[in-house]
């Protein structure tokens, strides 16, 4: 049995997929398009479209395909939650996602992690990004 976090897309998932892999060590295993598995034309404008993706990034597979940017909506409760080593991996990737996103809590210090942020990078994925304190005994 499996477990996959599923993303949608407005149009632009190779673009996404292709911004994870250069900037957080993703590997698109997997991008099928409309126009490569129609055997029939596909509509017009929606030959590129992403109709299944996947991608393993940091241990797990995500899933992704784009759905027609008229029935897109951005994700609303749910983020990816991105733990990394480091305070230098939590700043790099805090600030390859923000830019172009939006941030909801910038990159900062709490009692519970040496780096917490939580923002919606440019492709409409909700992201936390931590780097938790090391557990004393």
């Amino acid at each position: 049995m499996n477990l996959y976090t599923h993303l949608n897309f407005g149009g632009n998932c190779e673009e996404a997929f292709r911004f994870y892999e250069n900037h957080l060590g993703g590997r698109t295993t997997l991008l099928l398009t409309q126009g490569q598995i129609q055997q029939t034309a596909a509509q017009a404008g929606s030959e590129n479209a992403v109709v299944h993706a996947r991608m393993s990034i940091a241990g797990v597979e995500l899933i992704a395909n784009d759905v027609p940017p008229d029935r897109y909506q951005p994700i609303r409760s749910s983020y990816l939650y991105f733990a990394l080593d480091s305070v230098v991996d939590a700043e790099r990737v805090y600030g390859v996602l923000a830019e172009g996103g939006s941030v909801a809590m910038p990159l900062a210090e709490t009692f519970f992690a040496t780096r917490f942020a939580q923002l919606r990078d440019r492709f409409g994925v909700l992201w936390t990004i931590i780097c938790q304190k090391e557990e004393r005994p």
